[in-house]
């Protein structure tokens, strides 16, 4: 397998457990920005966030991106995803911009219609809902689109003849403007047909470790199917730039004691659920094993295979310092032996 792209994908997760390291907000925001300096300090290449509103989890990616940008000097730092439903892509759009001047141009923002959340609709209570005829998933890639066009950083608002400040010549466009961000913006796509939707946009692909069965193959074949599409429909688009597709993987090389405890029993076949009452899914499975195992079956990942990035789910309630250790397991003892590095 060619080198690859490794980071941390965290859900953030914080419950007041005395079995929890992470039991506040606080204690998820600064241990999110604990382990990027960490992760990076290991030599992984990003650091990722999922973003779940009305949840005890990360709600705000913004604030939280921009500290990691100023904590970190190298590794990229995104989100995976941001559900659109929920966003005003006009002020996403200066929220990201600064936060990619913070970060030096490092910012890879996901994005997506989003999942099913923790409330009805929740989306409504943000003051948004879809316009009659359309659905919240419509709305979600309107929304998507709007972000896109604003982040070219062309003038598009009449100015105030009579302004508070001088103008410079022209229509306005939003501020800060980060020059290629808009190159850096990921659709994070359950099926082939938003997938190709996506590349036809000149999106980056994120696939998660969930997507909706439409083949009845494993997931990880329907996975590395979606991304081939993907790559197709980029290619007859003509797009100039090469895009960019990730995948993500709860993988954990049990190299201790505490390891095989937290891990050694875990499912490791695909599950099928339902994510709403009608939409039949795929679920991937984890890999936990000894290093020499989880390479010889990490090799057999059709969809590991075809993309240039990897980010590894990390159990964020267990603390900074063992998801350090689960980071660097998979970086000194099973990335080498596969190519990653």
């Amino acid at each position: 397998m060619p080198v690859k792209k490794i980071g941390f994908l965290s859900f953030g997760h914080w419950t007041p457990s005395p079995h929890s390291q992470t039991r506040s907000a606080s204690d998820a925001l600064l241990q999110s920005i604990e382990l990027a300096v960490a992760a990076e300090e290991l030599g992984a290449d990003g650091a990722y966030f999922r973003v779940h509103h009305f949840a005890r989890q990360l709600g705000s990616p913004f604030p939280l991106l921009a500290a990691v940008g100023a904590k970190t000097k190298r590794i990229e730092i995104g989100t995976a995803v941001i559900d659109m439903r929920y966003e005003n892509p006009l002020y996403m759009a200066e929220d990201a911009g600064a936060a990619d001047i913070i970060a030096g141009g490092r910012l890879q923002l996901g994005i997506s219609r989003g999942s099913p959340e923790q409330v009805i609709d929740g989306w409504r209570y943000f003051g948004y809902a879809p316009p009659e005829g359309q659905s919240d998933a419509d709305m979600g890639r309107r929304h998507a689109e709007v972000l896109l066009e604003v982040l070219k950083g062309e003038g598009f608002a009449q100015p105030n003849p009579r302004p508070m400040f001088p103008n410079p010549p022209g229509l306005l466009r939003l501020e800060p403007y980060s020059e290629g961000l808009r190159e850096r913006i990921w659709w994070g796509a359950a099926t082939n047909a938003t997938a190709i939707w996506a590349a036809k946009l000149g999106m980056n692909l994120q696939s998660s470790t969930l997507k909706l069965d439409e083949g009845g193959q494993p997931f990880h074949i329907q996975q590395a199917a979606q991304i081939r599409a993907f790559r197709a429909a980029w290619k007859e688009a003509g797009h100039k730039r090469e895009p960019r597709v990730s995948v993500s993987r709860s993988i954990f090389a049990l190299v201790n004691d505490m390891d095989r405890a937290y891990f050694g029993q875990g499912d490791k076949e695909d599950q099928i659920g339902f994510i709403e009452a009608n939409t039949r899914a795929i679920f991937g499975r984890s890999y936990a094993a000894e290093p020499d195992v989880l390479i010889e079956e990490l090799a057999q990942d059709e969809a590991i295979a075809e993309a240039d990035t990897l980010h590894l789910t990390v159990p964020n309630q267990l603390g900074v310092d063992y998801n350090a250790h689960v980071i660097e397991a998979i970086l000194k003892h099973v990335a080498p032996a596969l190519g990653w590095r």
